[in-house]
């Protein structure tokens, strides 16, 4: 009877490049055995994983076993739910950079991994939206966005998080600023930027600490802007960016629920590892959006759960 209590019914959605990990697929058996049922889904192509977020009845928890782009996917699939019939989200980190579960502590071990999101602690945390798109770590626009989007597949497995490096030192040749608005409640500032992050999370680009001050349960997002830098001014930068003041020469820093940018021209964006392009965007923090299933001390919480006596 004890164990009838404690079985879950769980949909694993796994990216279908990563299906051959014997760790995970020991580990799904392990945990078949104790009584749970784990229902394995592989995607082959883009929505794939959406959609089984949506065939998912009834589910007690569902499980993006995945890199960033995979789980993004996931969170797409849960805001299309209504908010009482969403079940709590686990992640199975199996990508290149793995930014936001390497944030909230989640272990690189799939079978750890997936032992946290079977035995651990619901969240509710924020989800960021960029006009009708979501995301749940990052929105790199500019620069950033473009080092993301040129790096190819074969090169992310070849060199793994390096591959990022390489394609900004190629790229930063000919680093092309965007000008336009950048419309905050009670600011609106007016000029030209390389690199403008928006962060639910605390790092992206494969461990690049982008809004340090980030919490995924605080209603707000962090916005870090970097704005032309000349050779002889790298110092004066550096320090801003030790300090990230609000309205620096070089780094400016806020945390907001929302924010507008408007352009001149369309800027590449990246949501999670999904590029997209956009002239005008409105960003949005949506507070408490879903349960996320993470580590007890888990950094990116303002308000950590309470641990069971």
């Amino acid at each position: 009877m004890k164990t009838k209590a404690r079985s879950k019914r769980v949909r694993l959605i796994l990216n279908g490049k990563v299906s051959a990990n014997d760790g995970l697929r020991a580990a799904v058996a392990r945990h078949r055995a104790a009584g749970h049922r784990i229902e394995v889904r592989l995607t082959w192509e883009k929505g794939d994983a959406r959609r089984f977020v949506s065939e998912a009845n009834k589910v007690d928890l569902l499980i993006a076993a995945g890199g960033d782009g995979t789980v993004n996917e996931v969170v797409h699939g849960l805001m299309d739910l209504p908010e009482a019939a969403r079940p709590s989200l686990g992640i199975v980190p199996l990508g290149t950079a793995n930014d936001f579960a390497i944030g909230c502590g989640i272990p690189a071990d799939p079978a750890k991994a997936l032992a946290l999101s079977m035995k651990g602690e619901g969240a509710q945390i924020d989800v960021g939206k960029a006009n009708d798109h979501w995301f749940i770590n990052a929105a790199s626009s500019g620069f950033g966005a473009e080092i993301t989007a040129t790096t190819s597949p074969d090169l992310k497995r070849l060199l793994g998080p390096a591959a990022y490096t390489m394609m900004g030192a190629i790229l930063a040749i000919n680093l092309h600023h965007y000008q336009g608005r950048l419309i905050l409640p009670g600011r609106e500032i007016t000029g030209s930027s390389p690199v403008a992050i928006v962060g639910n999370g605390r790092q992206t680009g494969g461990g690049l600490q982008v809004a340090p001050r980030a919490y995924i349960d605080d209603g707000l997002l962090d916005v870090l802007v970097v704005r032309q830098i000349s050779p002889t001014a790298l110092l004066a930068a550096a320090r801003e960016l030790q300090q990230l003041p609000p309205d620096g020469e070089y780094i400016s820093y806020w945390q907001t629920p929302w924010l507008e940018v408007q352009s001149e021209e369309e800027i590449p964006v990246n949501l999670d590892g999904e590029p997209l392009r956009f002239s005008t965007a409105r960003y949005e923090a949506v507070p408490k959006a879903i349960s996320l299933i993470v580590p007890p001390n888990c950094q990116l919480l303002s308000q950590r759960p309470k641990l069971r006596a």
